[in-house]
C-alpha cells in the first residue's frame, strides 16, 4: 500500500473512533497544513492561527462561499473544530506539538459565514 494510502486508512480509523469529524476534515486539515509548510522558506513550527489562515486560503479557493457547508458536512462548525481535529492528530501521532500549543489558540479565530462569504469573492472585503 501507498502512504496516502495508508494516511487515507489512518484517518479513516481515527474518524471512525472519535466519532465526530468526517474522515474529509482531517485530510483538508492536512493538506492545509502541507501547504502552510511549503509556503516556508525555512521550515519552522505552524501556529495554529497560521494553519487556521491556509484553511480560509484552502477553502476559498476549493469550495468557495460553499465552505461553511462542506465543513458542517464534516462535522466542522467554527475555528475550535479545526483546533480539535489537529489535537485528535497529535493524539494519534501523525503530528506534533510544542509545550506551548494549545487548543485555546483555536478559539473563535474568525466566524466562517464572514470568512467565506460571497463579499469576500467579489473583493469587498
Amino acid at each position: 500500500m501507498n502512504k496516502a494510502a495508508d494516511l487515507k486508512r489512518i484517518v479513516t480509523e481515527l474518524a471512525d473512533q472519535r466519532g465526530v469529524f468526517r474522515p474529509e476534515a482531517y485530510l483538508f486539515a492536512l493538506e492545509a497544513l502541507e501547504q502552510a509548510m511549503q509556503s516556508q522558506t525555512t521550515p519552522e513550527h505552524i501556529t495554529g492561527t497560521d494553519l487556521l489562515e491556509w484553511i480560509v486560503l484552502l477553502g476559498r479557493e476549493r469550495y468557495g462561499p460553499m465552505a461553511p457547508d462542506v465543513f458542517s458536512s464534516w462535522g466542522v462548525h467554527n475555528t475550535l473544530d479545526f483546533g480539535r481535529i489537529v489535537f485528535h492528530l497529535v493524539d494519534r501521532d501523525l503530528l506534533r506539538k510544542r509545550e506551548e500549543d494549545s487548543l485555546t489558540d483555536f478559539l473563535d479565530k474568525f466566524d466562517f459565514e464572514d470568512a467565506f462569504s460571497l463579499k469576500v469573492f467579489k473583493g469587498q472585503v
